[in-house]
């Protein structure tokens, strides 16, 4: 790691940027990144950086016109000569959904590392200025140039396609499954572990299309997606049961869909595994639902489906080859 290197800390809020606000009776986002960092015992050797605070908003507040907004301003830092690497604080709750979109829309061989904490700006242990460090070692670091948009969480580097929030509150909250974590943070040594094989990257005007998740379930029927499908939604994602698999009253909806020309992708429930048109019968089979015309999404789960959709959706290249361009980033 170079200490001539320019890192821009990009603060959007967040549990890392939060304190108890005794007026409210509640803890809120109100801290700047340069705070954050105050707090931290830095070391000498940290590279040049500078602060740009956007917002501090929580992660659950993120709306996909913030997200559009914050990539947008990331990409032009990172087009910048004399920007080395970005490093973004957000709150954990979206922060794989707006990482991904990140990556998914920023083509560039300079490091984005996002991070935050799970526990609050004044809690006495607070994980945030020691993962603010890393995350600032991280995108520093020679090794982790080409590996696009990650996040660096709990001394662990993780790639923004795998990695998925996984507790509620523990500081090792981020995990990418089976994939395993592309490296580690260890005091002053960044180690690479993998590098990304899987990769895609889109241009859309805008982020503007509506593209809603149902998570099947037992009982569940037809009436919800006919529901959604009557709100003038642009796209549908579903959460099925293992390999890619409802019940048939869901699958039959479904189907409808597809014949109207509604872009149906298929993700699981469950937290590991990828989708596949295995089962068949009456209609909410995986096979029933290719056959109807469903996009699979492999190891893809809902939210990052969701993003990749309606990315595609508003890329004038992609939008009419949506199921390619989930064969290629979700095969």
């Amino acid at each position: 790691m170079s200490k001539t290197k320019h890192v821009v800390i990009v603060g959007t809020g967040g549990t890392i940027a939060s304190r108890f606000d005794a007026a409210l009776g509640r803890t809120v986002a109100s801290q700047g990144v340069e705070a954050i960092l105050a707090a931290a015992a830095k070391p000498d050797d940290l590279p040049r950086v500078t602060f740009e605070n956007l917002s501090t908003i929580a992660g659950f507040n993120m709306t996909l016109a913030f997200a559009d907004g914050l990539v947008r301003r990331l990409r032009e830092l990172l087009d910048r000569p004399q920007v080395d690497s970005v490093v973004v604080t957000q709150g954990t709750d979206t922060m794989e959904e707006t990482s991904f979109l990140a990556g998914l829309l920023i083509d560039s061989e300079k490091p984005l590392v996002f991070t935050g904490a799970q526990l609050a700006h004044d809690h006495p242990q607070s994980d945030g200025p020691r993962n603010l460090v890393d995350a600032i070692r991280a995108a520093a670091a020679d090794e982790t140039k080409g590996l696009g948009a990650m996040i660096c969480f709990n001394g662990e580097l993780h790639g923004v396609r795998e990695v998925t929030k996984v507790h509620t509150s523990a500081v090792e909250t981020f995990q990418s499954y089976h994939h395993g974590a592309l490296g580690i943070v260890d005091g002053d040594r960044v180690i690479v572990y993998r590098r990304p094989e899987i990769s895609l990257h889109l241009r859309p005007e805008r982020l503007d299309k509506r593209v809603e998740i149902i998570k099947a379930a037992i009982g569940a029927d037809g009436a919800m997606v006919d529901a959604v499908r009557r709100m003038g939604i642009d796209g549908l994602v579903v959460e099925a049961f293992g390999r890619g698999n409802v019940s048939a009253e869901f699958g039959q909806a479904l189907g409808r869909g597809c014949r109207d020309g509604l872009p149906v992708v298929i993700t699981s429930r469950c937290p590991i595994g990828r989708v596949s048109p295995v089962y068949g019968g009456g209609g909410g089979g995986g096979r029933d639902l290719e056959d109807a015309g469903a996009i699979f999404a492999g190891d893809l789960k809902g939210p990052k489906a969701r993003l990749l959709l309606i990315a595609a959706l508003g890329d004038p290249a992609a939008r009419d080859r949506v199921r390619e361009v989930f064969n290629t980033l979700a095969p």
